[in-house]
């Protein structure tokens, strides 16, 4: 069947025993959520910014979107005091069926809450939010049909309306063959979220590059059993494509966001406390058994903030 790649991915990620319906992220992927619970505690330091900020409320949300397996909530929850912790509603926004060990005082639905007063957390979502594709022809962008058993690709008809407005403003195309992923339907999801932010603070974070310097042939990509594969379309793997943030900024800001903020998840963790510094030699004499834990600690922080790994990621923050 031949598709745009927007619907392509719709029908393989989402559609009727589409690949997150089905699968879960971490056989799948390695995220900053999985790699060490320091991700969390990054969270919870965030999360009380933002409850200082509020004046701390009687009621305080943790809205995590696109929550897999739940369990940066699970962890912020678990490491949170008393105090906020009796005043916390945590949501966890996802399409797949709630694991079975989350406890109960944590929400599972599949759509965004309204009136959300506090936090809310997109890690790694808007990359998978379909995207059509458009290569520069002879005779100018067309959109990119792909074939969703194998994979193979051609050109379709010319980018109309939104599409051509997106690229124009935000992924401009001149060479002969180069490829652009039209992020609108990125935009509208980050819009959502602050629609629905009432009072308080928006992240997202994601792989993401600026306007002035996109990608020659795009992003798409495929991921199965933690191995990187050709991105076919048939629900076998996951489909993701890197993020125009600067876009979703903009976005946002029309929506009602305020104080917007572009960085680097290494600079925005090492700003919460995550610095991957090692513990002093003097703590491996005192307490050895001490020393191995902070070690081990130290190690997981670094590749949160490692500037070629995790750390490269992508961070927008907004507020209402």
């Amino acid at each position: 069947m031949w598709l745009t790649w927007r619907a392509a991915m719709q029908r393989a990620l989402y559609g009727e025993s589409g690949f997150y319906l089905r699968e879960r992220p971490s056989g799948h992927f390695r995220t900053s959520v999985s790699a060490s619970a320091a991700f969390a505690d990054a969270v919870l330091a965030l999360l009380e910014e933002v409850d200082a900020g509020l004046g701390s409320p009687d009621r305080l949300d943790l809205v995590d979107i696109g929550a897999g397996e739940g369990t940066l909530v699970r962890r912020v929850l678990d490491a949170a005091g008393p105090s906020l912790r009796d005043r916390l509603r945590i949501t966890a926004v996802d399409l797949s069926p709630r694991p079975d060990e989350l406890p109960e005082r944590i929400a599972w639905q599949p759509r965004l809450p309204s009136g959300i007063q506090g936090l809310a957390i997109a890690n790694e979502w808007l990359d998978n939010v379909p995207l059509d594709v458009a290569e520069q022809a002879s005779d100018g962008p067309r959109l990119v049909m792909v074939d969703t058993e194998t994979g193979e690709e051609r050109l379709g008809d010319p980018p109309q309306g939104a599409d051509l407005e997106w690229l124009a403003r935000w992924w401009p195309l001149s060479c002969v063959g180069s490829r652009a992923e039209i992020g609108w339907p990125r935009d509208a999801a980050w819009a959502a979220v602050l629609n629905r932010l009432s009072r308080g603070r928006a992240i997202a974070i994601d792989y993401a590059h600026p306007v002035d310097n996109r990608p020659m042939h795009g992003t798409l990509t495929g991921y199965r059993d933690g191995a990187v594969v050709s991105p076919v379309p048939d629900g076998t793997c996951d489909i993701t494509a890197h993020v125009a943030l600067d876009a979703c900024a903009e976005a946002g800001r029309k929506a009602g966001g305020i104080s917007t903020g572009l960085s680097t998840q290494r600079a925005a963790l090492r700003a919460l406390g995550i610095t991957g510094d090692r513990p002093p030699l003097d703590l491996a004499r005192t307490d050895p058994r001490g020393y191995l834990r902070a070690l081990a600690r130290a190690s997981e922080e670094a590749e949160l903030i490692d500037p070629g790994g995790l750390g490269g990621f992508g961070w927008l923050s907004q507020s209402r």
